[in-house]
């Protein structure tokens, strides 16, 4: 019989793989729980530590994917392989965070490697200061071609770049004013983009930055308050210096890994949740210089976190990539991998294609009925098949311990999360296994059990992380 505190424990150890990764299995969960929560929080934050994911193993069976440009859809392949298979999860995580954030899409870049690109800086970088992830999509040619400031010039300003630079990058609504949109524009004027030269056999050319100093605004310019002749770095460096700016960002990370809010046009005139651990996070973001690797130690360690089990749904990565992990056999790059691509989009979420610049919005609206068929089909596949060892390890300990219909339920319901369900799911799950009796693990226990992780997955509250 378990004990209370380690059925505590193996929660919470799941609760935070689940918010900082992909989930877990129950024997990782155990591994993990023995080595010590704050031990597993300190290998999260420690990417470098792991051997990386081997992208080259992914392009031996599709090299075409090096260059993808437009490739029917499927560009994002290479990431949901690396996904599923990578040691570094928080790393992945990250790059999903700052994807939504600063999101940028193949319907207008109409190349998958660029953007693919700025998925690669952040997961160099998604662990260091935020100012130095500004200043690289900033300067990162999918960006800047996505937010036209290739078309920002000394003698003709766009303020498209500056704009979102401060409603969804940093600030938020509310915060700035319409001349200091056009102030912080003027000082991103020249930082263009080298174009790409025609196609060869392998695809497109990479594009560049570049600065072009006869098309930049050396003029003084007044901005937030300051006056100067700012170029882009300085203007970034106002913008961090604001409080307004780590409020902001901490409610992004609270949204991301604590709990569902309102939709970020909405954060303006709603108030955050939680405003004491916004604030926590606001101030940690202020302390350490805006430092993401301290800023989410201290949010991983807080009791808010270990206390928001359950209170976010899980967006389509992370159900098919949780999945898929969970349920093992993954690995191998084969043809299956564009169908599991595929899933997340059919769910929802288009990877390097988010549907507009304020990137997908999240929560609730995840669900409607034609994703949550999608999702509870995947799922249920995945969750079905008994030759994936996840599912036959899964299976194993729930025949080695119970054969009551109450039992298995629990133990299903114990080793697939542990899962909290409510009184009434739990009632409804025990009814539906107890019409056949007593399992039988010799002849239809299998089966049987294999039906009930089905339903497991098809309940409402495995919707959520």
């Amino acid at each position: 019989m378990i004990s209370t505190k380690a059925n505590t424990e193996i929660s919470l150890m799941a609760h935070l793989m689940r918010r900082a990764g992909f989930g877990a299995s129950r024997e990782e969960l155990e591994t993990r729980c023995k080595e010590g929560y704050t031990e597993t929080v300190e290998e999260l934050l420690a990417p470098l530590a792991q051997t990386p994911v081997d992208i080259y193993e992914f392009l031996r069976y599709y090299p075409l994917w090096w260059k993808p440009g437009t490739l029917g859809g499927l560009g994002q392949a290479p990431w949901v392989w690396t996904m599923i298979n990578t040691a570094s999860p928080l790393q992945e995580k990250l790059c999903i965070f700052y994807h939504n954030i600063f999101a940028t899409g193949v319907a207008k870049v109409d190349h998958y490697d660029e953007i693919q690109d700025m998925i690669d800086m952040f997961r160099e970088k998604g662990l260091g200061h935020y100012k130095d992830i500004l200043l690289e999509v900033a300067k990162n040619p999918a960006m800047i071609y996505w937010l036209d400031n290739n078309e920002n010039h000394a003698d003709s300003i766009n303020e498209n770049w500056g704009r979102e630079l401060l409603e969804l990058f940093t600030m938020g609504v509310g915060n700035y004013t319409e001349g200091d949109v056009q102030e912080c524009s003027r000082a991103f004027t020249g930082w263009t983009l080298e174009h790409k030269l025609p196609r060869f056999h392998m695809g497109r050319w990479d594009w560049h930055f570049k600065f072009v100093e006869e098309d930049h605004d050396f003029g003084e310019k007044e901005f937030l308050g300051h006056k100067g002749n700012f170029d882009g770095e300085e203007v970034i460096d106002i913008i961090l210096a604001n409080p307004a700016t780590a409020t902001f960002m901490a409610r992004h990370i609270y949204n991301f890994f604590v709990e569902d809010e309102p939709q970020v046009p909405a954060w303006s005139v709603v108030p955050p949740n939680n405003p004491k651990a916004v604030q926590f996070l606001a101030d940690a973001l202020m302390d350490s210089n805006y430092h993401m690797e301290t800023v989410l130690r201290k949010l991983f360690n807080s009791d808010f976190f270990r206390e928001s089990q359950f209170s976010r749904v899980k967006n389509p990565a992370e159900v098919v990539v949780s999945t898929l992990r969970l349920v093992g056999n993954s690995s191998l790059p084969g043809p299956d991998i564009l169908n599991w691509t595929s899933q997340i989009v059919y769910m929802g979420q288009d990877l390097l294609n988010p549907p507009s610049v304020e990137g997908w919005h999240s929560g609730i609206e995840w669900i409607n009925s034609g994703t949550l068929m999608k999702r509870t089909n995947f799922m249920s596949e995945m969750v079905g098949d008994y030759s994936r060892p996840g599912i036959a390890k899964i299976i194993d300990r729930v025949s080695s311990t119970s054969f009551k219909p109450e039992e298995v339920v629990d133990a299903c319901l114990d080793i697939i999360g542990p899962l909290e369900v409510t009184a009434e799911t739990r009632v409804e799950l025990i009814d539906h296994v107890s019409s056949q009796g007593d399992f039988d693990w010799q002849s239809t226990g299998v089966a049987r059990a294999l039906e009930l992780l089905q339903l497991i997955v098809a309940t409402r509250e495995y919707q959520f992380a």
